[in-house]
């Protein structure tokens, strides 16, 4: 029985996109993008080390085995780098206000800035979930909230690096 021959592969190069501008970009330039998508300088070197990634899944994978493994001190500069969300602009004054009375009870209670992705929330459902957000983790103990936070971390940097690589 022959075995079947394989097909030829093509020699031609993919057409440059940003995952290649990433890959080929210098350390300095790739740590500046992605410190935009979380500001911690450990996640922005792990990632920047491990290029080129062949592929956008494996840069996501990367990004998120690099968010699991940030200590306190990584998480705490990555909120330093943070704010509220913002909220679509027809949103009234007294919504505002009870965001801001919200925040400021969570800020006192657990000495940092509230972080939540709102990916793929509606945008008129954005005030709801984050204040739902705020008052049910208002409960938490200070180590419970280490790790929700350190998720909804890792949810934001992987939402904003789709985004710097326009994917």
């Amino acid at each position: 029985m022959a075995i079947p021959a394989l097909p030829e592969q093509s020699r031609t190069s993919p057409s440059p996109n940003a995952l290649d501008t990433f890959n080929t970009a210098s350390a300095d330039e790739a740590r500046l993008t992605l410190l935009t998508c979380l500001h911690s300088l450990r996640w922005s070197r792990r990632l920047t080390d491990h290029r080129p990634y062949p592929d956008l899944d494996s840069v996501l994978a990367a990004s998120d085995e690099a968010a699991y493994d940030l200590t306190a001190g990584d998480l705490a500069e990555a909120l330093a780098g943070e704010s509220l969300p913002v909220l679509p602009d027809d949103t009234y004054e007294a919504a505002h206000m009870a965001l801001d009375a919200a925040h400021a009870a969570y800020e006192a209670r657990f000495g940092h800035v509230f972080v939540i992705c709102v990916d793929g929330v509606p945008p008129g459902e954005v005030l709801d979930h984050v204040l739902a957000g705020i008052r049910s983790r208002l409960t938490n103990d200070p180590e419970e909230e280490r790790v929700v936070v350190a998720e909804e971390l890792r949810r934001l940097a992987r939402g904003r690096l789709l985004d710097a690589l326009a994917f």
